[in-house]
């Protein structure tokens, strides 16, 4: 079937604006690595003129320590040919007329025609992409393929029309070669903005077949609404007119030859939404009259995966940095003052040397004893903190009779406490639960620290726990200075002291490790305050069976 001079000349002139506006570099060489065609925009790019590199080899445009290498691909590529990028995860790159070089992606393919072997090869200057990727750590690839093609002279007699026909569906292979290799969504569309190309990438990723929309649609169709009205305010403001909220909004600024990329949200067929990176140019013909536009985009959903990951590994860097900071500043601070009195202390005891100086002795043997066993409860915070961080912590259930459990811990605890102050203990329910006893010691021994040392003297602390309806709910509650509003929200984190305690010695873990501890053993902890009306705890625990499982690592 032979195509009419009509239609053929129609695709031509289009595949023919492409090649000119493309804002990527491309050139043809045939199987012994000779260039045959070359773009503007790669002309350009290396400084060349078009007579100074057609006929000559493409190691032209490659430094000389890749030459003899190029060579040796080359003559393997040819052998096997597909369409593929040059060396995925290796740094190519191409050097000028003027000596300097510059990173590039190269992308290859390939068409033969009439018995002949032809390698299309796209090269992209990615400058601009490596700096970027330097800052975010290699984000994904951005690729701004374009197409085009040069077309003879359409302007021959009617006597030449077969020759013309064999040299412009020579012209057609190619092209339709790039469109279906550009590994990018390439869409074309009249100065009207009906859609006129759209490629097997656009097909592939957006789920609606050529047919649906050339010459019947415009790219609106696959455009979020919303997007589309947005960034009509937003130009309207830049270029100080009115900008409808329809298709004016993608081709203004081509038509004003201004930069034109920017990123979209794509809706396929089945309403499914992904990001794009946008660019949009104007397509003129030879007399420099407008004939359509060119939007080449790129899904960028990877690239901005990669971006969200890098900017949590930020956030969680940033918070570590932050941990740092605020350890060196407590540990100083809660160091000093136990480490001062054993120093000033252990310094006494050697001037006091007769028997009767015995009575100054034990004081200050007693102070340095409490100064060690203060060091130690910190310390023994800081490991507790690394165990759970490192999920060092295991689990091991057993049947507790909580009451007798309390009643004992009641009596230990009382050496610890403020003078004059007291703990009262109330329990509802079954006696029996079954829980990590270790576990839930250490979550009682710091809640009745932080309530007796945020209390007054003489004040009481009442310890409730309650056992039904498969839940052990445990109750801490103080009469002491409170905790702000401001300052609960930030109760269970790290190293975290409230404005109110900064006289008050503590690392400010305590919560923290009770919260870890209670969620181990799949509890929950909650809390009631007000400033000087006290605070009470409140941790709640599905309770197990005896026979579940008994041993859970965290």
């Amino acid at each position: 079937m032979k195509v009419s001079a009509q239609n053929i000349k129609g695709s031509s002139g289009h595949f023919e604006a492409i090649f000119k506006n493309a804002t990527s570099g491309i050139l043809i060489t045939d199987s012994s690595a000779k260039i045959i065609a070359i773009n503007p925009f790669l002309l350009n790019e290396f400084g060349y003129t078009e007579k100074e590199l057609l006929g000559k080899k493409v190691e032209i445009l490659i430094p000389s320590r890749y030459r003899k290498k190029h060579s040796h691909y080359h003559e393997k590529y040819i052998e096997v040919p597909q369409t593929r990028m040059m060396g995925r995860g290796i740094d190519f790159y191409a050097l000028r007329k003027d000596g300097t070089e510059f990173p590039v992606e190269i992308n290859l393919s390939n068409y033969e025609d009439y018995g002949s072997r032809y390698v299309i090869v796209f090269i992209n200057n990615i400058s601009i992409r490596k700096k970027v990727e330097k800052s975010i750590e290699k984000l994904h690839e951005e690729l701004e393929e374009t197409v085009e093609q040069r077309t003879k002279d359409l302007q021959e007699t009617l006597l030449q029309l077969e020759l013309v026909n064999a040299k412009l569906e020579k012209a057609i292979t190619f092209q339709k070669a790039i469109l279906k290799n550009a590994g990018a969504i390439i869409i074309s569309t009249d100065k009207n903005g009906i859609i006129q190309t759209f490629n097997p990438e656009a097909e592939k990723e957006l789920g609606y077949s050529a047919e649906e929309l050339i010459g019947k649609q415009t790219p609106l169709i696959f455009h979020d609404k919303i997007e589309i009205k947005k960034r009509a305010e937003i130009l309207s403001r830049e270029l100080k007119k009115d900008i409808p909220a329809g298709i004016e909004v993608f081709i203004v600024k081509a038509r004003m030859g201004l930069h034109n990329e920017y990123e979209w949200t794509y809706i396929t067929k089945n309403k499914k939404k992904f990001p794009v990176l946008l660019n949009i140019t104007s397509m003129k013909d030879d007399s420099g009259n407008l004939i359509g536009y060119l939007g080449v985009s790129v899904n960028i959903s990877e690239r901005k995966k990669i971006e969200q990951e890098l900017q949590v590994s930020y956030e969680k860097e940033k918070e570590l940095s932050e941990l740092k900071s605020r350890f060196v500043s407590m540990a100083s601070h809660e160091f000093r003052t136990p480490l001062s009195t054993i120093l000033s202390s252990a310094y006494l005891i050697e001037k006091y040397t007769t028997d009767q100086e015995q009575p100054k002795r034990s004081k200050h043997l007693q102070h340095i004893f409490s100064s060690v066993t203060m060091l130690t409860d910190i310390l023994n915070d800081f490991l507790s903190v690394d165990k759970i961080e490192e999920g060092k912590i295991f689990v091991k259930y057993s049947q507790i009779n909580v009451q007798k459990f309390l009643k004992e811990l009641v009596l230990e605890l009382k050496g610890t406490l403020r003078k004059g102050q007291k703990i009262l203990y109330h329990h509802d329910g079954s006696s029996s639960v079954f829980l990590d006893i270790s576990l839930l010691k250490h979550i009682i021994m710091n809640l009745v620290s932080n309530a007796s040392k945020f209390s007054p003297e003489e004040s009481p602390i009442e310890i409730k726990t309650t056992c039904n309806n498969n839940q052990f709910i445990l109750s801490v509650k103080d009469h002491g200075i409170g905790i702000s509003k401001e300052d609960q929200k930030h109760l269970m984190e790290r190293f975290f002291r409230g404005a109110n305690a900064a006289e008050i010695q503590g690392t400010g873990l305590g919560l923290h490790i009770v919260s870890k501890y209670a969620d181990l053993m799949n509890g929950s902890v909650k809390y009631k305050s007000e400033l000087e009306k006290g605070s009470e705890f409140i941790v709640t625990f599905k309770t197990k069976r005896n026979g579940e499982e008994k041993n859970i690592a965290h």
